[in-house]
């Protein structure tokens, strides 16, 4: 167990190996669950795992990007570029945005300092992809796609943007589809039917889907929001958890499967299909069809391993940030 003052080390295999560059695509705002696999990638991040290269955002709401920026900044990383779709198919504002951004200490000063005030602040998405994929090496760049396909989408169909993705992009996951017994249309695929449409035809790299049936069996319980972040009076996911999830209602964590997956692929948590592709039906539901050629495979989550993946989600994302102590206070460097 840590206690302050104890520093938190990798083990010797986790240091040496280059981090995963990756760019996360997401739909913040909609479902907790977005939040959840930010606050996962930073604790990745700690460990020298992930280098989290960009943040662009499918949810057009202008307190998205202030709630990324508050994020980001909670776990010392305000650097981190985010960009924002324009035009969009979802606006909708949401508390879970609104009650972090907006909160405020005694002084009037905000309670999670955020470099971003407002949604127009920030980059436009399709531009920004095309800048952080330009100065990466080749074939080194991993995206997480755990919103909408609309950046995608308008990415590949813009001039160069299809090249560009296929010199630089090794792998794309996506929170996307459901590949279960029953299928049904799923809420990432149909908001933006058209762009998921057009990301399945032209998307040159490999695809990892992590489908609904995955993340509806991986919860993330409401007692750990009140027991695992204490060591933080404030504390920016609690704050959207509480302000988006009914007192102790659990919550799907569906996109911190295709965020895990992306980062520790290697690590066997999931198995998956065969190789295939992947289309949409008359009611934008996703067919896999087999195909040795086909550049999609979704993930498999065996009962055996669902309690393994929910603990290690719950546990890496209510980890504490690597400047904060755990009492919650900054007069003293501590890394955990």
């Amino acid at each position: 167990m840590l206690v302050a003052g104890m520093v938190w080390m990798a083990p010797p295999a986790a240091m040496a190996a280059e981090p995963v560059r990756l760019i996360l695509e997401t739909d913040i705002g909609n479902d907790i669950d977005d939040t959840l696999a930010l606050a996962l990638i930073h604790a990745l991040e700690n460990r020298g795992e992930v280098e989290l290269l960009a943040v662009t955002i499918t949810k057009d709401n202008l307190y998205a990007a202030p709630f990324v920026s508050l994020m980001d900044t909670y776990y010392g990383r305000p650097e981190i570029p985010i960009g924002v779709v324009h035009d969009g198919k979802a606006k909708d504002t949401t508390a879970m945005l609104e009650v972090p951004v907006e909160m405020k200490l005694g002084n009037g000063q905000p309670v999670f300092p955020h470099r971003l005030k407002n949604g127009n602040d920030a980059s436009e998405a399709v531009a920004l992809l095309k800048q952080v994929l330009a100065g990466q090496p080749d074939h080194s760049v991993t995206i997480a796609q755990i919103g909408f396909s609309t950046n995608l989408s308008r990415l590949v169909s813009s001039p160069e943007g299809k090249e560009l993705v296929e010199k630089k992009v090794k792998l794309l996951c996506l929170m996307a589809g459901n590949f279960g017994p029953k299928p049904q249309p799923e809420y990432n695929i149909y908001t933006d039917a058209e762009a998921a449409k057009n990301l399945l035809a032209n998307w040159p790299t490999d695809m990892i889907f992590s489908g609904f049936e995955i993340g509806i069996t991986v919860m993330f319980p409401y007692a750990d929001i009140e027991r695992d972040f204490q060591y933080a009076s404030q504390h920016p996911v609690v704050a959207a958890f509480k302000a988006f999830a009914k007192p102790g209602e659990d919550r799907p964590n569906y996109d911190s499967t295709a965020v895990l997956e992306a980062i520790r692929g290697d690590r066997g948590y999931f198995e998956l299909s065969e190789r295939g592709r992947v289309t949409l039906d008359e009611k934008n539901i996703t067919v896999f069809t087999p195909d040795p050629q086909g550049n999609c495979r979704y993930m498999i989550l065996k009962p055996e391993n669902r309690a393994r993946v929910q603990e290690l989600l719950v546990t890496l994302s209510s980890e504490p940030p690597e400047q904060k102590l755990l009492s919650g206070t900054a007069s003293q460097r501590v890394t955990f």
